[in-house]
């Protein structure tokens, strides 16, 4: 699909027009840093804006540098990272600092821990003001909606269109227009891109081993436990995944948080 000159200035001056009224005031906004801008990006990985908020600011008080961040025991780390779910992120970023800076090419950055192509083109983006196209979940939704009606396309198809609308040297501003774009104007009145009605979801995981993963980590936060007490609740299976991940340390029979 090609999309002539009209389409891409139409579609542009709508979604900036829309931004001029609504855009929000994120505190990852106000930085080019790319240690902070990489914070918000795993937080925000299968995450509300909401539940980042506090934690991003909390959790850069405590960790304000990359550095900082490399250097802190992990238990530590985890310990600030309760409530935001999916501990792993928590170890990705820490492995993420480790060298204490951030390359500014796409290839180098995809290779670190927990950074796929997306969160790497956002540094790229938020942090060295690359004029490239990104494509999260939002930019999907309204790229499928407008241009698609709907119907769900290939992922080199929506990488294609996001290309040709990217307006040049305002990458930063139509990435930030286009994720408020989507997180409020395509979710209000709780419905969908295609307009349907969303169905509210049950309690997600419950009883689940990643629902017995997480109370784990969350029990050995306040301090370490006998095995065999967790045991009681848990199948091995699970403190065995936990080992594995490195979220979790046995010593003689006794389970804590990484050192």
């Amino acid at each position: 699909m090609r999309l002539t000159k009209r389409e891409i200035t139409g579609f542009q001056k709508m979604i900036f027009s829309w931004w001029k009224t609504h855009k929000r005031d994120l505190p990852w906004r106000r930085t080019h840093d790319p240690y902070k801008i990489l914070v918000s990006e795993v937080m925000l990985q299968q995450t509300q804006v909401s539940r980042v908020l506090p934690k991003y600011t909390e959790f850069l008080q405590r960790f304000p540098t990359a550095h900082a961040l490399a250097k802190a025991p992990t238990s530590e780390v985890l310990r600030a990272w309760k409530g935001m779910g999916y501990n792993r992120r928590a170890l990705y970023l820490k492995k993420a600092t480790h060298a204490g800076k951030f390359s500014n090419s796409e290839k180098e950055l995809a290779k670190l821990p927990g950074v796929g192509t997306y969160t790497a083109r956002a540094l790229l983006v938020f942090a060295y003001g690359k004029n490239i196209a990104l494509v999260d979940t939002n930019i999907r939704r309204i790229i499928t909606h407008f241009f698609f009606a709907d119907k769900p396309q290939k992922e080199p198809v929506i990488q294609h269109v996001a290309d040709e609308l990217l307006p040049q040297g305002k990458s930063w501003e139509w990435h930030q227009a286009l994720m408020d774009y989507g997180a409020l104007e395509m979710s209000s009145k709780g419905r969908s891109a295609s307009g349907r009605k969303k169905i509210k979801p049950k309690v997600p995981f419950k009883n689940s081993n990643r629902y017995y993963r997480g109370r784990i980590v969350d029990l050995l936060r306040e301090r370490p436990m006998k095995e065999r007490t967790i045991l009681k609740d848990v199948s091995a299976s699970v403190i065995d995944s936990l080992l594995k991940d490195g979220l979790i340390e046995r010593k003689n029979g006794i389970l804590s948080l990484p050192t």
